[in-house]
């Protein structure tokens, strides 16, 4: 499959990856093609890319998400529903949030040894509720690599799947204002982290340090953070986690400003990030849980010729294992060849390939 934007998507083309809402409803199945209407309707929307087959990658490449397609989305429904509740001066049904934690925690537990490969497919409007269920998946594949015990997995997950539930208290208008924010909305912008920590303080089921993710998931290890600008270890390491889950998620989103960044891209800025306004320590273990090189993105080598990733190699994430579908002058080659980079010493990965470079098959 292949992330293509929606300005670039054509009739006839197959998705690849069931695109859902955030109320759990079904907008377009996989194996569906693609019609004028259904193209106009993603746009309509706000739904900047998706994923279509493309036959340069064989059909028994599986691109596993490292949760079920089921939690995710009941997940979603969750803080959806979490989130309307708050807006509305009514509770959020903390039971809820618990027992989808513990599903999220029990699948990472069972796929310890599979790499985050994908993105979700979210609309402009519904960016808070996906960006929220990431990141509690991306905090706790990184607290596991830190070696957290399932209590504290649970505390984390909680505290980082409602870190922005803050931002019901913030005006919708401001919210999603699409252009630049005056000094006044953007400290309206930046209360979230107190609102949230207030609200979830009311709940005697959340945990003290719970809230404090709320609190702090915008605090920088250089102390140029809010709301308190806590230095380095003054922030507690849970939120020190839920801080470049939230950063790395937010890069690779399709926002109304900006595309999404590809994942080495998102990796490069994290790394940048990591030692001034990120821990160190967090970026690592949240890197050694990303795929660098994706199953189905394309990258060229060495040789001139282009690849497309068909498998990684956890022990060695630079050196994935390709299909050789392209050569040097972008033209088909007629019997691709798989090679395992790992194996081989004199072939290396040059840089990875744009989608838009890659004619489509």
């Amino acid at each position: 499959m292949r992330r293509i934007k929606t300005d670039n998507l054509r009739p006839d083309m197959i998705v690849a990856r069931t695109i859902i809402d955030s109320d759990s409803r079904i907008l377009l199945s996989s194996g569906m093609a693609l019609t004028e209407k259904y193209i106009k309707r993603l746009g309509e929307l706000g739904i900047a890319s998706i994923f279509i087959k493309d036959g340069l990658l064989d059909d028994e490449v599986l691109i596993n998400d490292i949760v079920s397609e089921k939690t995710r989305a009941e997940t979603v429904k969750v803080i959806k529903s979490s989130f309307v509740n708050l807006e509305k001066k009514s509770n959020f049904n903390v039971h809820a949030v618990k027992n989808i934690v513990n599903n999220i925690i029990d699948e990472l537990l069972d796929n310890k040894n599979i790499l985050v490969h994908l993105t979700d497919i979210r609309s402009f409007d519904d960016y808070t509720f996906g960006h929220s269920v990431n990141v509690c998946i991306l905090s706790i594949i990184t607290a596991l690599t830190l070696g957290y015990n399932e209590l504290k997995l649970k505390e984390l997950g909680v505290g980082a799947l409602l870190h922005d539930i803050g931002k019901t208290k913030i005006d919708k208008e401001v919210l999603n204002k699409p252009g630049d924010l005056t000094p006044e909305e953007f400290n309206e912008i930046k209360r979230h982290t107190e609102y949230g920590f207030n609200i979830l303080r009311e709940y005697m089921e959340i945990s003290l340090l719970s809230a404090h993710i709320a609190y702090q998931h915008h605090e920088r290890w250089d102390g140029n953070g809010y709301p308190r600008g806590l230095v380095g270890y003054d922030i507690h390491q849970h939120a020190r986690i839920v801080a470049a889950a939230d950063v790395y998620d937010a890069l690779l989103a399709d926002r109304p400003y900006r595309p999404a960044y590809n994942v080495n891209q998102a990796l490069n800025i994290l790394t940048r990030m990591a030692g001034s306004y990120l821990d160190y320590d967090c970026v690592m273990a949240l890197k050694s849980n990303v795929a660098i090189y994706p199953i189905g993105s394309f990258v060229q080598l060495t040789t001139g010729d282009i690849g497309i990733v068909v498998d990684a190699n956890k022990n060695n994430p630079t050196r994935p294992k390709l299909k050789i579908v392209l050569d040097k002058d972008k033209k088909r080659i007629p019997n691709p060849r798989e090679i395992d980079l790992s194996r081989l010493k004199t072939i290396m990965i040059t840089r990875p390939i744009q989608e838009e470079e890659v004619p489509f098959n």
